[in-house]
């Protein structure tokens, strides 16, 4: 099979999805793109070739903010892990929080939530991520996370924290677990003051133990 060259549009979708090309073949000299790689990647799927393998890629999702059109499908994302692996989360809420959130989106179908909640000056929370079960595996929470490590940047953050199960997909953007709650005694004290759950649960506090069994308590710096 002849061989192509790499074009920049699928270069730049990898990019995005937070996935290297050799990532897609893994077989050696042969990787090469095929030539139907180059002419679908701006409507449906393209195709990696390695030797005589081939792997169907779906195009890239868009990460932008969340908008209050989004929010009954963010809903209904959160309702797929409620209970098992995320907290439930009421529509009233959602709303009081649009703007925390980023989303996924391909071709008009919302596949991916996130939301980045300020704790304190130097500190924020990774809260409510979440991907459509038939989309896992896509990249996309990759994505989401990249960017909400980004908006930290840009807020001047210098740490990020969260509470999860996933300890694994996490250690892959530099997250490390800790033990107990990485604030002086007097930032502790003020947090308190805080009515939020999730702060509640940032400070380890015994009534919301219940909603932190098996969780791992993961922070990276900036």
């Amino acid at each position: 099979m002849q061989k192509d060259v790499i074009p920049t549009r699928i270069t730049e979708f990898w990019r995005q999805n937070a996935v290297t090309l050799n990532e897609c073949c893994r077989t050696g000299p042969g990787q090469r793109w095929t030539r139907a790689a180059v002419t679908s990647i701006s409507t449906a799927s393209f195709q990696c070739c390695a030797g005589d393998r081939f792997r169907a890629v779906t195009t890239p999702s868009t990460v932008r903010r969340a908008k209050v059109g989004d929010v009954r499908r963010i809903k209904d994302l959160v309702d797929c892990y409620a209970g098992a692996v995320l907290l439930t989360k009421q529509l009233i809420t959602l709303y009081e929080d649009v703007q925390e959130f980023w989303v996924a989106e391909r071709d008009s179908a919302i596949l991916g939530c996130a939301a980045l909640h300020v704790l304190w000056e130097d500190l924020a929370e990774i809260r409510t991520l979440a991907v459509h079960p038939d989309a896992v595996g896509q990249g996309i929470g990759h994505a989401l996370v990249a960017q909400l490590m980004q908006q930290g940047r840009a807020l001047g953050l210098r740490r990020l924290f969260v509470l999860t199960f996933e300890e694994y997909f996490f250690s892959r953007h530099g997250f490390w677990t800790i033990e107990g709650t990485p604030v002086t005694a007097e930032v502790y004290d003020e947090m308190r003051r805080s009515h939020d759950e999730g702060v509640a649960e940032f400070l380890d506090l015994p009534y919301v133990k219940p909603n932190t069994l098996g969780n791992t308590r993961m922070l990276l710096e900036l």
